[in-house]
C-alpha cells in the first residue's frame, strides 16, 4: 500500500493531466451526440447490427454488401446494454477514439521518448476536428484509425524489441484492422518503411534483422489467418467487387494511369487541409525544422499518411473525405512535436501558450460548431451534404417514427418508403419492424402510379409513404409524384432544396 502511495504521488502530475483528458474526451465526444440525424451508411451498419444480434446465422450479413464485419461485431454487442440502437453503434466510434487517444498517447511517447509529446498528441486528438465528427458517428472509421495507430505502435516495439509476445498482439491488431475494413490493410503494405528505424548500428544487426523478418511474417501471416474466417461466408467475393466502386483495380487503372490523378490530389487535399487546418499543418513541417531530432521517427510518421495519401490519389474512384481519416492520424504526433519544442524554446511561458493556443484556435472553433451547429460547421461540403443538409441525412426521421408509433398505438397502418436499402427502410426498420401493428414495405422505383401493395394496403388501414430523394420532375416537394393520391402529413428541409415528407394515401 505504501509503495502504491508513493508511486502515485511520484506522478501526480501526469494522473491528473490524463484525468483531465479523458474527462474531456468523453465531454466532447457525449455533448450532444444524438443532435446529428442518422445517416445513410450509419442506417445500414445500425440495421445489420440488429440483424446480426438477433439471429446468428448472419454474423456476417455485412458482406452481403461486400463490408467487413468488425464494426458490426462490436455493435450488436453495445446493443446488449443500450436500448438506442443508433446511441450504442454511435457509442462503438467513441470507443474506438478513446483507444486511439490512448494509442497516440503511447506512439508519441515511444517514438520520442517524452511522455510530454504523448500527453500533447493525445490533446490534439481531442480537439482534432476530423475526429470529433467521426468518433460521434456510426461509421467504420473512427475504429479503423484505432487498429491503425495501434498496429503502428505495435509495429514499431516490435522493431525495437524484438520479442514474441509483440509480434502475437501485433497479428490480433492487424487482424482487428482488416476484418474492419480494406483500408486496414495498409498496416500491413507499410512494414517495410519500419526498417527506418531499426538500429543498423549494432554488431548483431544481421541476426537481428532475421528475428525481426521473422517476427513480422509470423505477425502478418496471424492477421490474414484470423481475416480467412470471412471465408466462411458465401458472401466473401462481394468485398472485391465493393472495393472496385471505390478505387480502380489494377488492370483498369492501367488503361487511364494519370487521367483522375489532379483531381482526385485537389479534391483529398482540400479536404485534407479543411480538417487539419492550415496552422496545424505548419506545426506538422515544422516537426522536420525546428529539431535534428528523430529525424528517422519523423519520416516513418509521414510515411505512413503519404503513401496511403498518393495511393489513393491515383487509384481513388469514388471518395470521401472519411477515406482519408485513418491516414492523417500519424501526423498528429508530429504536430505534437513541435508544441513541445515551441513550449521548450520559447523561456517565457505564457508567451508559449499564447503562441500555442493561436495555433489551435480554428480547431477549437471547429469543434464548437460541430458540437452545436453542425450545418455551419468549417467543414468539408460534401461532409456537411451527406451529414445534415443533403438527401442521405436523415432529418424528420425522428419525427416520423414518433408519429407512425403513435398512429400505430390502437391500430394498424401501412408504411411504404421510397427505397429497398439505406436509409430508407432501414432508419425506420430500426425502431418500429418489431412493432406488431406496423407494415414497412420498400419500394423502388418510383413510378407515375403507386405499388399494388400500397393501393392494396390503404384499402385496409391507415396507409403513408416517405419521400426523401430529389425529383426534380416531381411536383411536390420531397420527390413525391403529382400523380398519386397523396396528402402531405409532414415535411423537413434539409439544406436549401431537398426534402423529407411524410405522405398520407387516400384510399
Amino acid at each position: 500500500m505504501l509503495l502504491i502511495q508513493k508511486t502515485l504521488f511520484k506522478y501526480r502530475l501526469e494522473i491528473l493531466i490524463a484525468f483531465v483528458l479523458v474527462a474531456l474526451y468523453f465531454i466532447l465526444r457525449l455533448y450532444n451526440i444524438m443532435s446529428l440525424p442518422i445517416f445513410t451508411d450509419e442506417a445500414i451498419y445500425v440495421r445489420w447490427s440488429q440483424i446480426a444480434k438477433q439471429d446468428a446465422s448472419w454474423r456476417f450479413i455485412s458482406l452481403t454488401d461486400g463490408k467487413q464485419p468488425m464494426f458490426v461485431w462490436i455493435a450488436m454487442i453495445m446493443m446488449r446494454f443500450i436500448e438506442d440502437p443508433l446511441l450504442a453503434s454511435r457509442l462503438v466510434s467513441v470507443s474506438g477514439g478513446f483507444f486511439t487517444m490512448i494509442g497516440l498517447f503511447l506512439l508519441g511517447n515511444e517514438l520520442f521518448k517524452n511522455k510530454w509529446a504523448g500527453f500533447i498528441s493525445s490533446f490534439l486528438y481531442i480537439i482534432y476536428p476530423f475526429a470529433l465528427v467521426y468518433d460521434r458517428m456510426a461509421l467504420y472509421d473512427s475504429l479503423v484509425g484505432t487498429f491503425a495507430v495501434w498496429s503502428l505502435y505495435f509495429e514499431v516495439l516490435l522493431v525495437r524489441r524484438l520479442r514474441l509476445d509483440f509480434a502475437l498482439i501485433l497479428s490480433m491488431v492487424l487482424g482487428g484492422g482488416i476484418l474492419t475494413k480494406t483500408s486496414g490493410f495498409f498496416s500491413i503494405y507499410l512494414v517495410p518503411f519500419l526498417l527506418l528505424i531499426f538500429d543498423w548500428k549494432k554488431k548483431d544487426k544481421h541476426l537481428k534483422f532475421l528475428i525481426l523478418a521473422a517476427l513480422i511474417t509470423l505477425s502478418i501471416a496471424l492477421a490474414y489467418a484470423y481475416y480467412s474466417i470471412l471465408r466462411l461466408s458465401p458472401f466473401f467475393y462481394i468485398i472485391n467487387e465493393k472495393n472496385a466502386l471505390f478505387v480502380f483495380p489494377l488492370s483498369e487503372w492501367l488503361k487511364h494511369p494519370f487521367l483522375y490523378f489532379l483531381s482526385n490530389l485537389s479534391g483529398l487535399w482540400d479536404w485534407f487541409i479543411t480538417y487539419m487546418t492550415w496552422p496545424v499543418f505548419l506545426l506538422v513541417v515544422l516537426s522536420f525544422l525546428i529539431s535534428k531530432k528523430f529525424l528517422r521517427e519523423k519520416v516513418l510518421l509521414l510515411a505512413w499518411f503519404i503513401v496511403p495519401f498518393f495511393a489513393l490519389v491515383l487509384f481513388g474512384k469514388t471518395i470521401y473525405p472519411r477515406f482519408i481519416f485513418f491516414m492523417t492520424l500519424s501526423l498528429i504526433p508530429l504536430a505534437a512535436f513541435s508544441i513541445f519544442e515551441i513550449t521548450e524554446k520559447l523561456k517565457n511561458k505564457f508567451i508559449a501558450i499564447i503562441v500555442v493556443s493561436s495555433l489551435l484556435l480554428l480547431f477549437i472553433r471547429s469543434d464548437w460548431l460541430i458540437i452545436n451547429d453542425f450545418k455551419n460547421a468549417p467543414i468539408p461540403v460534401v461532409d456537411l451534404d451527406q451529414y445534415i443538409n443533403g438527401w442521405p441525412a436523415g432529418g424528420g426521421i425522428n419525427e416520423a417514427i414518433q408519429f407512425f408509433d403513435s398512429e400505430a398505438s390502437s391500430k394498424k397502418i401501412f408504411i411504404g418508403t421510397e427505397g429497398t436499402f439505406g436509409l430508407m427502410p432501414f432508419s425506420i426498420e430500426i425502431y418500429l419492424k418489431n412493432n406488431p401493428n406496423i407494415t414497412i414495405f420498400g419500394f423502388w422505383p418510383v413510378g407515375d402510379k403507386p405499388p399494388a401493395e400500397i393501393i392494396k394496403a390503404s384499402k385496409a388501414m391507415d396507409t403513408y409513404v416517405i419521400f426523401y430523394q430529389p425529383c426534380p420532375s416531381c411536383s411536390h416537394n420531397g420527390g413525391a409524384p403529382v400523380s398519386w393520391p397523396l396528402v402531405l402529413i409532414s415535411q423537413v428541409k434539409k439544406g436549401s432544396s431537398n426534402y423529407f415528407s411524410v405522405y398520407k394515401v387516400k384510399p
